[in-house]
């Protein structure tokens, strides 16, 4: 891990890497045009020329949609624990949606004129689960359960298939737990492609919901405008806020189960205690020693995590707020812990206390795991229910509404040089 104290001559530098944007890089904004122009203009056999390239599996625009007998055989397969914890995870997300969800208004303005809003679920969505190292049955359902819960008619699920070309079954049976109308087996920037460019094969979607590589967060970025996306969700992180009274090995045990992803995830560890930083030093190399993946804990925690010593915790919550950590796990003294939360503004989700955990936030509480990384947690939020629906806004107005609106609308009218605009109400008053 690396350390940084104030009085390190390394210091500031750190701080100033811990402020965070979520800018690509251009060899990553390059490739990922040159995908989406190929998916653009060759349709569902670039779809099938790219699973060959990266995902080394040879597959037919006739076999890119996963296959009902596939999805009854995957029912067959994943014992009922696996399906009795989808269903707990998916009851929270039921649960945790209805309270948030966006509903109708109405009211009256000052002139007398009906105002109000109307949500309605989007018509058809997407939604991107990674492969990879680990087959993320939540993922399905922190996406496709709000999409489920709001009332979305078409979920299109797009997420990578094995060398075989089989996508893990647990994967497939919490899709259809989570209301997937649709399977493809194709991932990376190219599926994000297919889904907001349309294909041969694969109907364009609305919106695009769900994290992955740098890749796939790009091709979003890309394609806004063709198609609406939920945020940029990309590799996983995690910031440890704590003070002397955390428990060391709570702490140890929050940041492997954050290296456990490998690859480009992202640790930082805030401490006021020099104590507290050297116990957790000395659990994690104890822990580490009888967990599973140990090639990937050793290269994210000798790589990607940083540690640093702060004097105060309000100096801890400023690096927060730069940092915009996706996963913030917050253990202080509970006498300070509603002041620190409040000086928190911009991480996608905060587990408070010495109890709360990421992996409980990740794949049961109710809210959404898909949350804004790299920095872009400063302008988005994570997924949320009311983002599955459309808001539109209603006006309604009568005679005399229009009468005492006339006014306002003739200054505007005027100042703007549009006189039609101020003519079209005035022939409702005369």
């Amino acid at each position: 891990m690396n350390v940084y104290r104030e009085t390190d001559e390394g210091y500031a530098a750190a701080l100033a890497a811990m402020n965070r944007r979520a800018i690509p890089g251009e060899e990553v904004r390059t490739a990922v045009a040159d995908i989406i122009r190929e998916v653009q203009t060759r349709g569902d056999a670039a779809l099938c020329d790219f699973s060959a390239r990266f995902d080394k599996v040879q597959l037919t625009p006739a076999g890119l949609r996963v296959t009902p007998e596939e999805l009854a055989a995957a029912q067959a397969v994943v014992p009922q624990d696996v399906k009795d914890a989808i269903a707990a995870s998916l009851a929270n997300i039921e649960y945790f949606s209805q309270q948030s969800m966006r509903r109708d208004w109405s009211g009256v303005n000052a002139q007398g004129c009906e105002v109000g809003e109307r949500f309605v679920p989007y018509d058809r969505v997407g939604i991107y689960v990674p492969g990879g190292k680990a087959p993320l049955v939540s993922t399905s359902l922190m996406t496709g359960g709000f999409a489920k819960a709001v009332g979305v008619p078409e979920i299109v699920a797009m997420t990578p298939c094995g060398p075989d070309g089989k996508v893990n079954p647990a994967v497939l049976v919490a899709l259809q737990a989570a209301g997937a109308t649709e399977i493809y087996r194709v991932g990376g920037a190219q599926g994000i492609a297919a889904l907001a460019l349309g294909t041969e094969s694969i109907a364009p979607v609305q919106k695009i919901f769900g994290p992955g590589n740098r890749f796939v967060v790009e091709a979003k970025r890309q394609l806004v405008g063709a198609v609406a996306i939920d945020l940029l969700p990309g590799p996983s992180e995690v910031m440890v806020l704590a003070d002397a009274t955390a428990n060391p090995a709570f702490v140890a045990a929050d940041l492997l189960a954050q290296a456990e992803h490998g690859g480009d995830s992202a640790i930082a560890f805030v401490t006021t205690s020099e104590e507290l930083l050297t116990a957790v030093e000395q659990e994690i190399e104890k822990q580490a020693a009888v967990l599973s993946r140990a090639a990937y804990l050793q290269q994210v925690l000798q790589e990607n995590t940083t540690c640093i010593l702060v004097s105060e915790l309000t100096a801890g919550a400023d690096i927060v707020n730069a940092y915009a950590p996706e996963h913030l796990v917050l253990v202080v003294a509970p006498e300070v812990e509603d002041d620190i939360l409040a000086r928190i503004r911009t991480a996608g989700a905060i587990y408070a206390g010495t109890y709360s955990t990421v992996a409980c936030g990740d794949f049961l509480a109710g809210p959404s795991h898909t949350l804004p990384t790299g920095g872009s947690g400063k302008s988005f939020s994570g997924i949320r229910a009311d983002q599955f629906q459309r808001r539109t806004s209603i006006v309604r107005m009568g005679r005399e509404a229009a009468q005492r609106s006339l006014p306002y609308v003739q200054v505007f009218a005027r100042v703007e040089g549009l006189d039609a605009h101020g003519r079209s109400l005035e022939l409702r008053t005369l």
